[in-house]
């Protein structure tokens, strides 16, 4: 029994499909920020959905209810929805999958995505993830890309997964695409570990750019751009209220610019390691 709601058949000229997950590794909400921000740049329009069902714990991820137009009540429950557009500057079209990580049956809700990805054949899936890191709020965010195929890495300059320990719908997504010999990357930017909660328009913005980059196009920021500023500015009069913190801050600023901004391989390997420890010690939702 398929578990995908159809209510559209696009038709899209060499896809590929970007996802996002709220919840476990979705960091100051920078991941599906930045999907639903590339969704809206691209127009995507809805064509399926993941009934919910099977999926959810709905006593842990509760349902919603909306009153809109003064009594018209509306139940919102988990959504998996999936919107298709055409990529600005290119001859590629995109999937956008922006969800929520489910509590039940990872590998059916794995294979209710892979029914999208039989159907339309993207040539390359990115993940987008988010991580809490030691990095300072005031320096540009680094993005960690790691691959799952030795000719994606090479093609794209990506580290190689050697991650062992607990995952997340990502690592079981990402997994699934690797036994069906599918080509995907994930890419994860990093959230000051002194602001953990807070949403980072930066991250979100690094990640956009990010995928903006290896797709060959770009797609206007100024709106992403302000909202950075004003976090700065708001995480920054934060940060000066607390010596010990500010000084924490200072040191990360100097690290940071000792090494120019830039990311060495060592700089590279220590944040694929700062993704894996955080993937072991965060708790569960």
């Amino acid at each position: 029994m398929s578990h995908v709601s159809w209510s559209g058949e696009p038709r899209l000229r060499e896809p590929i499909l970007i996802a996002a997950f709220e919840g476990w590794n979705d960091a100051g909400d920078a991941a599906t920020t930045a999907a639903r921000f590339l969704s809206s740049r691209w127009n995507t329009r809805p064509f399926a959905d993941i009934d919910p069902e099977e999926f959810y714990d709905f006593t842990g991820q509760r349902p919603t209810v909306q009153i809109h137009e003064g009594d018209q009540r509306e139940l919102i429950w988990p959504e998996n929805s999936f919107t298709a557009g055409h990529i600005n500057g290119t001859q590629r079209d995109a999937i956008v999958l922006v969800g929520v990580e489910p509590q039940l049956k990872w590998r059916t809700f794995g294979d209710t995505i892979m029914e999208i990805i039989d159907e339309y054949d993207p040539g390359l899936v990115i993940t987008l993830g988010a991580l809490i890191a030691e990095v300072p709020h005031t320096r540009p965010v680094p993005v960690v890309g790691t691959g799952y195929r030795a000719d994606v890495v090479d093609r794209l300059s990506l580290q190689p997964s050697e991650y062992e320990g607990p995952t997340g719908i990502v690592g079981v997504f990402h997994n699934q695409l690797r036994e069906a010999d599918r080509a995907s990357v994930s890419l994860w930017a990093t959230v000051p570990s002194y602001v953990p909660s807070a949403p980072s328009p930066k991250a979100t913005l690094a990640l956009v750019n990010r995928v903006c980059t290896m797709l060959g196009t770009s797609v206007p920021t100024t709106d992403l751009e302000i909202a950075s500023s004003s976090y700065e500015r708001q995480v920054t009069d934060l940060v000066s209220e607390d010596d010990d913190t500010a000084t924490y801050v200072t040191e990360l600023e100097r690290r940071h610019d000792e090494d120019e901004g830039e990311l060495s391989t060592d700089d590279a390997e220590s944040l694929v390691e700062e993704v894996e420890q955080f993937l072991r010690n965060r708790p569960e939702e």
